[in-house]
């Protein structure tokens, strides 16, 4: 994780400079989907094959979609809670927010779920939906719920700024096979489930999942 990654309240941000975040983020998730074999960007994607460089073959990526190219070999889509994580509710709904300082899970009864062997995640923006905010930061980890910080947030300054949602710095990137947990901490006792949605992409081979 780089020290550098932050939240960019949204407020701060044109609708054109929200779309290039996100569309980094995008470039980014196919970039290390094809670093684990998922899809072949290779043979699709002009000024990938070959190149050693990481920020190369990311900005070629970036480039291929900025001209309204999509890859056939990787399938994008939203983060489903059910589908993806085994979640009972198909929702961003989280554990109870019980007490100040207490670290909750962001999708209740899932602490730690496993990212599937052909799946990749990358997580680009958070949002809180519960007013007032009853949480003060995210985090995110690499090997379950007391595993390492790969992700670390303040949702405060959103709350400062009256402002719906944030995009990250840099997106988080969350390999197959990973053990992951996706935390808030409690500011305030709600009692009460919370409602803090994240910007959740998965890249998985083509016509897995859409048809």
């Amino acid at each position: 994780m780089s020290v550098l990654n932050y939240l960019l309240p949204v407020g701060s941000m044109t609708l054109t400079a929200q779309k290039t975040y996100r569309m980094m983020a995008v470039a980014a998730g196919i970039e290390r989907a094809a670093q684990k074999s998922i899809g072949n960007i290779g043979d699709e994607i002009p000024g990938v094959a070959g190149v050693a460089n990481r920020e190369a073959r990311v900005s070629a990526i970036l480039a291929y979609l900025e001209e309204g190219n999509i890859p056939a070999s990787i399938d994008i889509r939203e983060f489903q809670p059910t589908l993806d994580s085994g979640a009972a509710v198909d929702g961003w709904v989280t554990a109870v927010i019980a007490a100040v300082g207490g670290v909750y899970a962001v999708l209740a009864g899932v602490a730690a779920p496993v990212m599937a062997a052909n799946r990749l995640g990358v997580i680009y923006k958070v949002g809180v939906q519960t007013a007032p905010p009853p949480v003060s930061r995210l985090t995110i980890r690499s090997g379950g719920a007391a595993g390492n910080i790969i992700g670390v947030f303040d949702l405060e300054q959103l709350a400062n700024r009256l402002e719906p949602e944030g995009y990250f710095s840099e997106p988080v990137i969350i390999d197959p096979t990973t053990i992951y947990a996706m935390q808030v901490t409690g500011i305030v006792a709600l009692g009460a489930l919370a409602q803090v949605q994240l910007g959740f992409l998965i890249f998985e081979p083509a016509g897995q999942t859409i048809a």
